[in-house]
């Protein structure tokens, strides 16, 4: 039996050579970043697939404070049978730069029991950041990607209808100040920690503007003069994210998820010459009625009882000896030979890196 698709596609994957990468595409700029912005809502329109508002008593209280604000009075006492209301979250991320007036996408997501937010509208919910503050304002009818009907007692759903999106459907209000460049530098991060990544970085920065404008402040961030004047800045920055950088090869390293039992590695991954012994264990269990009937009038009773048969199969490991490999093709067709399942291999690959046999780091996820 082969190793995993995702074992085989990596291994294609990872064939050929290193290539080219533009800085923009292995690093990122330091204070340029999107803010997560939240915010609690009600949805309403709903066509009775609402809150059950007995179970849920922060939407009925919600109801309530906001038909104050509009002037609406409510007997004390009252209680409020909704079946269109729906209390969620509304949350939406800001990006870098953004400017008020600027329209961002909002994702909705019910909090309480509603059976659908299809077809409802958002009332209008003051979206904060973290540092309490409010950055946009969210408002507007919802798309929810999914269907749904139920009756007596059968059910059908076709993908999840408790949460929907708006597309733009909040406004920026307030701004995030960004001092980009404005001390005279700017940090790159690399998005992979690697010394030979950023130093190369830092040979093809000074190499294309000619002077030593860049340094690398450790494995990560490599520290860049900026010119002074806005525009020059801007283009100095885009010119920097344009330009192509090799990265260096990563470490070796061999990902196993144990739940799937999928394998993945990369190119770097080295086989020292080992042996293996592989074999198989099953055990089938097979569970068949018996049924003890009585003679015609002699008053007995039909008796049911169940017989089980237990079988174990043991399969005969063979030793078999993997060559050295230092390409991933040949990891990957020693590994083949071994002719071991997936949920076999992970066992496999683990004795082999105990046994100091495997040259990769083993990260189980």
């Amino acid at each position: 039996m082969r190793i995993s698709s995702l074992l085989l596609l990596a291994a294609l994957l990872a064939g050929g050579a290193a290539h080219a990468e533009r800085i923009k595409d292995i690093a990122s700029m330091q204070g340029v970043r999107t803010n997560q912005l939240a915010g609690y809502g009600l949805v309403v329109g709903l066509d009775g697939s609402g809150d059950q508002t007995t179970q849920t008593p922060f939407t009925t209280q919600s109801i309530a404070n906001m038909l104050t604000q509009m002037g609406v009075n409510l007997p004390p006492g009252i209680n409020m049978q909704l079946k269109n209301v729906a209390a969620v979250m509304v949350t939406a991320e800001l990006p870098p730069f953004a400017q008020a007036g600027q329209g961002i996408d909002v994702t909705v997501s019910s909090i309480g029991n509603a059976k659908s937010l299809r077809g409802g509208t958002l009332v209008m919910t003051p979206l904060k950041g973290v540092d309490s503050q409010v950055y946009a304002m969210a408002q507007g009818s919802l798309v929810v990607g999914g269907a749904g009907a139920s009756a007596s007692g059968s059910k059908v759903q076709i993908n999840h209808l408790g949460v929907g999106r708006i597309p733009a459907g909040a406004t920026v209000e307030r701004s995030v100040a960004s001092a980009l460049g404005q001390s005279g530098s700017i940090n790159l991060e690399l998005r992979q920690n690697d010394f030979t990544t950023a130093s190369r970085v830092v040979d093809a920065v000074n190499a294309h503007f000619g002077s030593n404008i860049a340094r690398a402040l450790n494995g990560r961030v490599i520290q860049v003069q900026t010119p002074l004047g806005e525009n020059e800045r801007v283009a100095f920055l885009g010119a920097i994210e344009s330009l192509d950088v090799s990265p260096a090869q990563a470490m070796a390293k061999v990902i196993i998820n144990a739940r799937t039992g999928s394998v993945v590695m990369n190119r770097a991954v080295m086989l020292d010459p080992s042996a293996v012994s592989h074999g198989s264990l099953s055990v089938i269990i097979n569970t068949e009625p018996v049924i003890s009937q009585p003679a015609p009038f002699s008053k007995g009773q039909t008796v049911v009882t169940t017989q089980s048969q237990i079988e174990i199969r043991q399969q005969p490991g063979e030793v078999m000896l993997l060559k050295g490999s230092a390409s991933l093709a040949d990891v990957v067709k020693a590994l083949n030979s071994i002719g071991a399942t997936p949920q076999d291999l992970l066992a496999i690959l683990q004795a082999l890196k105990a046994s100091g046999a495997l040259r990769a780091e083993l990260e189980v996820i």
